[in-house]
């Protein structure tokens, strides 16, 4: 039956406009002291990482002259202070935020996929598909991630694109699970049942009726696997697998541990990119988890 005779048929049910949930998420989401504050505290980083760098760009090539310019203290001429080699800090800290934001949001939308794609057709076809996709499932969430993330980044190579998929990998079997968990609900209820017997196929029922009803739940985890993502890159980069030729923030920690800042009492060098990290993760958890807390069914939709 063509999706015209279906939506013409007597007694079909009409798809929701989720234009109106959206909105009302967002409200919620604003209303919530800890969604707010995180709005607030991404809408900064976003400014200083992707605005920034226009106005301050950073040249690696742009080397201190002499050895008065290696390790020197913030001043009017260097806001953040130099690093080992002379270079301006403040311009490599905005410069490295740009590295760290693009591989958490494409290692996310990697981790994204998988783990909606896997959760949505484990949840809807049940039997012996769900079984072996969970068990799948089982097997990656025992994993020790961090460990396996530093063995594959070692084996595959040190870029941003082995970064992104290697932390992608392994970042989506909690997004499947808790897509699973909701569309095994969502597949009993009346209105699929009824869109099933009135002739619609599986692909139409999961991207019509399914997938907008777990699209919240997909944002919500979005942001706590994009600020795990973060998080990841940064550690990566500190133990030397990141990419050598990008300036990320993770990397600006490990070349300023290398160069013995700590004991040469160069505090800005690991105070400067340790706080972008810290601020970034941190903006991304409080929306998570407001967002959570938001549409959460056992906190009665409310914050």
């Amino acid at each position: 039956m063509s999706d015209e005779s279906l939506a013409g048929a007597p007694g079909a049910a009409v798809a929701p406009d989720p234009a109106p949930a959206r909105a009302g998420v967002w409200r919620r989401l604003w209303r919530d002291p800890m969604g707010r504050a995180g709005v607030y505290l991404l809408a900064v980083v976003l400014l200083v990482v992707l605005v920034g760098p226009l106005v301050f760009p950073f040249n690696a090539q742009d080397f201190g002259t002499s050895a008065a310019s290696i390790l020197q203290p913030p001043s009017a001429a260097h806001w953040m202070g130099t690093t080992e080699l002379g270079q301006d800090v403040f311009r490599e800290f905005l410069a490295g935020g740009r590295i760290s934001l693009y591989v958490g949001l494409s290692a996310t939308f990697i981790a994204m996929v998988l783990g909606a794609g896997l959760g949505l057709v484990s949840g809807y076809y049940a039997g012996w598909r769900d079984t072996v996709l969970m068990r799948i499932t089982d097997f990656f969430l025992v994993l020790p991630t961090l460990p396996l993330i530093i063995v594959l980044a070692a084996l595959f190579g040190q870029s941003v694109l082995v970064t992104s998929l290697v932390i992608g990998l392994t970042s989506w079997p909690q997004t499947a699970r808790i897509i699973r968990s909701q569309v095994l609900s969502l597949r009993e209820r009346p209105l699929v049942q009824r869109v099933r017997s009135l002739g619609a196929g599986d692909l139409r029922i999961m991207r019509v009726h399914i997938l907008p009803n777990v699209a919240p739940l997909i944002f919500a985890n979005l942001a706590l696997v994009l600020s795990g993502a973060i998080l990841a890159q940064a550690a990566l980069a500190f133990l030397g697998l990141g990419d050598p030729v990008q300036v990320s923030w993770g990397t600006t920690l490990h070349n300023a541990f290398d160069s013995g800042a700590m004991s040469s009492g160069a505090w800005w060098y690991v105070l400067t990119p340790g706080v972008g990290i810290v601020a970034m993760v941190l903006a991304f958890s409080l929306i998570g988890h407001s967002l959570d807390r938001v549409l959460n069914p056992l906190h009665g939709g409310r914050s």
